[in-house]
C-alpha cells in the first residue's frame, strides 16, 4: 500500500519542483529593458505549460491522498496554442497531456480537462505586462468516487462525469525583444460543478481549485 501511494507523490514533488526551476530561469533570464512582441491579429504562438495545484474534491478519486479524502493535490503538464485576437487580447487552447496518459495507464482512470481563455494585456512600460481574463472548460472522469480503494481488487465501481470549468487567470508576461521564445506565469482558480452520467448511484457534487503555472511560449511568425 505504501508504494502505490508514494509513486503518485513522487510525481507531484517532481512536477511541483520543475515548476519552481522554470520559474527561477525565467525570472533570471528576462533581460531589464525588453520591450513587448508584436502582438498583430491573427499571430500564433505554440508552447507548453507546467502546472501544479491543488483542489477540494467531493466526487472523484484522488490518487495521491487516502482514501475518504475529499481531494489533494494536482498537477499537469500541457500543450497550447494561443490566437492574438488583436493587439491585448488572444484566445489561448490548453490541452492537457501527462494527466490523462498516467491515469490511463497507471490507474485505469480518466481526468481530462481541456479549456479556453481570454487573456487581456494591460501594457506596461516594463519588462513585464499583466496578463488576466476569464476561463471556461470541459472536465470529464472515468473511475472511482473518493470513498474508493486504489487497489483493483478493493476499489468501488467507476462511472462517467462530466461539468464545466468555470475560472479565470491572473498572471506576468516576461516580454523580450525581438525574440521567438518568452515565458509567462500565472494563477488559475477555478470551480466545475460535476455530474455523474448512467450512474446508478447519481454521484454529483463540486470541485474547487486552483493552479500555478508556466508557459513557455514560441511564435511561429
Amino acid at each position: 500500500m505504501s508504494s502505490t501511494r508514494e509513486g503518485p507523490q513522487i510525481r507531484q514533488t517532481a512536477f511541483s519542483g520543475a515548476l519552481l526551476a522554470s520559474l527561477l530561469v525565467t525570472a533570471t533570464a528576462t533581460p531589464a529593458a525588453a520591450q513587448t512582441d508584436p502582438t498583430d491579429r491573427g499571430q500564433v504562438i505554440l508552447g507548453f505549460r507546467l502546472r501544479a495545484g491543488g483542489r477540494y474534491d467531493n466526487v472523484r478519486m484522488c490518487v495521491a491522498t487516502p482514501p475518504g479524502t475529499k481531494g489533494g493535490p494536482a498537477a499537469d503538464v500541457s500543450f497550447f496554442t494561443e490566437v492574438q485576437l488583436g493587439r491585448d487580447a488572444a484566445l489561448d487552447i490548453d490541452l492537457p497531456v501527462v494527466r490523462p496518459i498516467l491515469f490511463g495507464a497507471r490507474f485505469d482512470m480518466l481526468q481530462f480537462e481541456p479549456s479556453a481563455s481570454l487573456r487581456f494585456r494591460s501594457r506596461t512600460n516594463t519588462a513585464v505586462d499583466p496578463i488576466f481574463g476569464p476561463t471556461l472548460g470541459l472536465s470529464l472522469h472515468y473511475g472511482p468516487d473518493h470513498e474508493s480503494e486504489r487497489e483493483p481488487s478493493e476499489r468501488g465501481p467507476s462511472f462517467w462525469a462530466l461539468g464545466p470549468i468555470i475560472g479565470g487567470y491572473v498572471g506576468a508576461d516576461f516580454k523580450r525583444e525581438g525574440k521567438t521564445f518568452n515565458a509567462q506565469v500565472g494563477l488559475t482558480p477555478y470551480v466545475i460543478p460535476l455530474f455523474s452520467v448512467d450512474d446508478p448511484e447519481q454521484h454529483r457534487g463540486m470541485v474547487v481549485g486552483g493552479l500555478l503555472d508556466g508557459s513557455f511560449r514560441f511564435a511561429t511568425d
